[in-house]
């Protein structure tokens, strides 16, 4: 049992992090780290799931699932940034719960990351597909037909019946190839898309404060007497249910935009390839999770007030605010024209990061021997791990291409919730195994931040409710098979120890 929990010397982890030919190139700054997790954080999470929540179990009250999401992640974010700062290489949570939890939960977090990044890409592509066919209606009056731009159990109004969403593939494709090319030049990419995101959403903020009818914002959670919506595809959204209305509803639209801020930790996984990761690591991660909680919290009080909750279970649950603007904002026609324009480079971006972490966390796994050894196979001229971003993409493509986006969505949302849980007690324990290593950024208030951030995200997932709680157990059963079935006989940090 106690070879389960066998931990990687802390000694070894900063061995790695030091500069090697054969290593990953040191070209990220604290400014471009700052602009990666803005990158990572805005997009399909505030523009879709922040309707998708709002619509079935939070109404207006979506606002305040945005607080409690943004407390979790702030207090599992100060975790991170500890752990970041004291190991900085890559790998992310995975990499810190090898050396401070062992082998088996290590395992176990990274194995969850793939629902993160890898599912959380194939949501946002989902979300871009989506603002694209918007973006074709109102620029050429055409739309990729409903079968080829949805999965095939979805159904629109008039009984037409997806098949695969090609647009979702094919974004996944491209940045794919980008990828390949180089970290460097995608953030460069990336940095000039986050300019142009962030400015469209102070745009619709600004303007779409003057159309919030305050009638919308009454009451301001849905109550139970709500009565009931049916959808396109036959299902019905029944408010008096539980966790449709109320308090519940609000936790349980918190367990969904907690999808918004997904993105954050990925800054944690370039650690390897950022110049001064000691110092840029807690700027990247705090700065850009700060900057994106108050984005959130106006943006969705404007959401919420200009078009009524109910509106985002039907004619507004794709391009939702592109939706709100064309039917509750006249005159800003130009306005939904630019928003869905800077959505689809915003939620390419997105994708970009989380498909850039998962291969990063992938890559320690594959040389601590847990994962085979494709997935640390540099390019020879790129030095990006390609074979990777290859297999990641034919993954995800699978789950954008024939996986509706409520479901892809709430498996990452509960997979990185479970994943923020361990790193919260992770600090705990690192702060009574190794208390005298260097820690150029500390959590404060340690206990009590640590607990607090696993209380806050264990509430979240509570909320996501048992379909959930089911798929996330599937997951993990198969993750042990895996890990039984070749880490146990590969694992580098056993045969130390043997």
């Amino acid at each position: 049992m106690s070879r389960l929990f066998v931990r990687k010397p802390l000694g070894q982890l900063l061995s790695e992090a030091s500069e090697s030919e054969k290593g990953l190139k040191r070209t990220l700054s604290a400014g471009s780290l700052v602009a990666l997790g803005i990158g990572a954080i805005i997009g399909a999470g505030l523009f879709v799931r922040t309707a998708a929540a709002a619509g079935a179990h939070a109404g207006p009250a979506v606002t305040l699932s945005f607080v409690i999401a943004a407390i979790g992640c702030a207090l599992a974010g100060l975790c991170y940034a500890e752990f970041a700062s004291m190991i900085p290489i890559a790998g992310s949570a995975y990499t810190y719960s090898y050396a401070t939890l062992g082998e088996v939960v290590a395992w176990i977090i990274g194995w969850d990351l793939v629902l993160e990044y890898a599912l959380g890409a194939a949501t946002v592509s989902i979300g871009w597909s989506q603002y694209l066919n918007n973006l074709l209606s109102t620029l050429f009056h055409v739309t990729i037909p409903y079968e080829w731009s949805h999965s095939p159990f979805q159904m629109s109004e008039a009984g037409v019946r997806g098949i695969i969403n090609i647009p979702a593939i094919c974004i996944l494709l491209l940045l794919t190839l980008l990828l390949i090319r180089g970290t460097q030049e995608s953030a460069v990419v990336n940095t000039v898309i986050v300019i142009v995101k962030v400015a469209i959403v102070l745009l619709f903020i600004a303007l779409g404060w003057k159309f919030i009818d305050p009638a919308n914002h009454t009451p301001y959670t849905i109550p139970a007497n709500a009565g009931t919506v049916q959808l396109s595809d036959g299902a019905v959204i029944d408010y008096s249910n539980f966790w449709n209305h109320g308090w519940p509803g609000v936790l349980t639209g918190a367990g969904i935009v907690f999808f918004a801020f997904i993105g954050f930790d990925a800054v944690s996984t370039t650690a390897q390839e950022t110049k001064n990761p000691k110092k840029a690591m807690p700027i990247g991660i705090l700065v850009s999770l700060a900057i994106c909680t108050v984005l959130y919290i106006l943006f969705s009080h404007v959401l919420t007030g200009v078009a009524p909750y109910r509106d985002f279970l039907k004619a507004g649950s794709e391009a939702s605010v592109a939706y709100a603007i064309d039917t509750y904002m006249p005159g800003l026609g130009w306005l939904s024209l630019m928003i869905t324009i800077a959505i689809l480079a915003g939620f390419s971006s997105v994708i970009l990061v989380m498909l850039l972490g998962q291969t990063r966390v992938f890559y320690s796994m594959s040389n601590d021997g847990l994962v085979p050894p494709v997935f640390s196979a540099l390019h020879p001229k790129y030095r990006t791990p390609y074979k990777s971003q290859i297999l990641f993409f034919v993954f995800t493509a699978v789950f954008a291409g024939f996986v509706p986006d409520h479901i892809v969505g709430n498996m990452t949302s509960i997979g990185t919730l479970f994943a923020f849980v361990l790193v919260c007690i992770g600090v705990l324990v690192m702060r009574k195994s190794n208390p005298e290593v260097p820690r150029p950024f500390k959590t404060p208030w340690v206990p009590v931040v640590p607990i607090a951030g696993a209380v806050v995200c264990l509430l979240m997932i509570f909320g996501l409710g048992i379909d959930n709680w089911l798929r996330l157990l599937v997951w993990l059963a198969i993750g042990f098979a895996i890990y039984f079935g070749y880490s146990v006989k590969h694992s580098k940090a056993r045969k130390l120890k043997e």
